[in-house]
């Protein structure tokens, strides 16, 4: 096989840092046509180094994750959005679990005002967000630190979890299946998830649209368990129609 270019190995170096390109950033960088680009990103694409999404590509992601504040920077705004509309979901006075995630932090952060929260989370970040508040009691789990992300994972952390019963859970995905199968990377997290899911009365599912996009290798559950899936752009309509036929409500959380 023919070698990359060195103009195509600044691309996946590109990639590798900030989990997407863009074609239209690419071409003024390079100072060359969107076409070029095009057919640079398609020939990544087909030796399986970069994957195709609208507008430009993403690292192929089948197994291995991106960083997290790599993770943190993809649809940024997409997912304050999101954020915002979650927490609008949940009333004061109740108990959540927020599960491991950017788009799960960014819910945190629009509940940081709220009053007479019980918030279990076996996320750090989380914890960091939540704990100014005195309105707010947060219990975190015990377990496994991961020390890329701050994510708790592991047995111990199941096993603290199935301790409680929840009115709310805050769940994030890695990818989700045109089959509705949500998806993640890590299967002690997954476990973690799935212990979340239930004990809780409603699961709350974020996730922005590239998840629409993505693969991953552990199933966490299946979309037809969420209460309500909060996304800034409506699900394909494999994925709408479970949602329709399962009563999983789905919340759109726009520009305006």
């Amino acid at each position: 096989m023919i070698p990359i270019t060195s103009r195509q190995a600044d691309v996946l170096e590109r990639a590798r840092l900030s989990g997407r390109v863009t074609v239209d950033a690419l071409a003024e960088l390079f100072d060359v046509t969107p076409q070029t680009i095009r057919k640079d990103l398609n020939d990544l694409c087909e030796r399986g180094m970069l994957q195709r999404v609208h507008g430009g590509a993403v690292l192929a992601s089948g197994v291995t994750n991106y960083g997290y504040e790599a993770r943190r920077e993809l649809a940024a705004e997409a997912k304050r959005r999101i954020g915002l509309k979650a927490a609008s979901l949940i009333t004061d006075n109740c108990s959540l679990i927020i599960n491991i995630g950017t788009t799960t932090e960014q819910v945190a952060l629009a509940l940081q005002g709220r009053r007479g929260l019980m918030v279990i989370t076996n996320n750090i970040n989380v914890a960091n967000v939540l704990k100014a508040n005195p309105e707010i009691e947060v219990i975190i789990a015990g377990g496994v630190v991961r020390r890329a992300d701050g994510g708790v994972v592991g047995e111990a952390a199941v096993d603290f979890i199935r301790q409680f019963k929840v009115d709310y859970a805050v769940i994030g995905a890695s990818a989700i299946d045109a089959d509705g199968s949500l998806l993640d990377f890590d299967y002690r997290e997954v476990r973690v998830a799935q212990a979340i899911i239930e004990n809780t009365r409603h699961a709350i599912l974020v996730a922005d649209r590239m998840k629409y996009e993505r693969s991953a290798p552990v199933r966490i559950g299946h979309l037809s368990q969420m209460g309500t899936f909060v996304t800034d752009k409506p699900p394909p309509p494999p994925l709408a129609r479970i949602c329709h036929d399962h009563d999983v409500r789905v919340e759109i959380a726009s520009p305006s």
